[in-house]
């Protein structure tokens, strides 16, 4: 595939971003951007700190390590892959399997990274970062103790789990999609 398509007529143009808020944990801006069409507007910008998750797989790859737990931000109930915000100057595979051990005790042996994007391309600047691990051990009881039960949940029941909404982490849907398609 050639995604080379795009030349510098079809790029925006950025004159300036300035904060409208600013914290450790997020940022509104306001672009000042003209578009390739010559339109030229504010556009509202966010940005989150990175992320890293990881779907940790059983030694047989039939059951991937997940919790179901509540989410107040939108107030609903799904199930989640361990994974958490990639600290500074950290490397998200280090995140990731930091994160696996803290929320559920389980050092990775291997670590496979699959996937980056960003959730709402259009408006918000997140990269996540998506990972697969194995060889998984059990060494301690989690130390993050608001994630959540983590369960072992077959894989053969990942499709249906997301068909009925009970999987809305975007993290979490990326990576269980890579699951199912291989």
């Amino acid at each position: 595939m050639d995604d080379s398509t795009g030349g510098d007529q079809d790029r925006w143009t950025i004159h300036g971003e300035r904060p409208v808020y600013d914290s450790p944990w997020v940022r509104l801006g306001k672009a000042d951007v003209t578009t390739p069409s010559g339109n030229r507007f504010e556009h509202h910008t966010v940005t989150l700190p990175p992320a890293a998750v990881i779907a940790i797989l059983d030694r047989d790859e039939e059951h991937v390590l997940m919790s179901y737990r509540h989410r107040f931000v939108p107030d609903v109930w799904g199930w989640e892959l361990p994974g958490g915000l990639v600290d500074q100057y950290e490397d998200p595979e280090r995140t990731a399997v930091r994160e696996a051990l803290e929320e559920t005790g389980y050092e990775v042996g291997s670590v496979e990274a699959v996937a980056m994007f960003e959730p709402m391309i259009g408006i918000v600047r997140s990269r996540h970062h998506i990972f697969v691990g194995r060889d998984a051990e059990l060494l301690a009881e989690p130390t993050e103790v608001d994630e959540g039960r983590y369960q072992w949940v077959p894989v053969s029941d990942v499709r249906g789990l997301v068909a009925a909404g009970r999987v809305q982490s975007s993290g979490t849907l990326v990576a269980l999609l890579h699951l199912l398609g291989n």
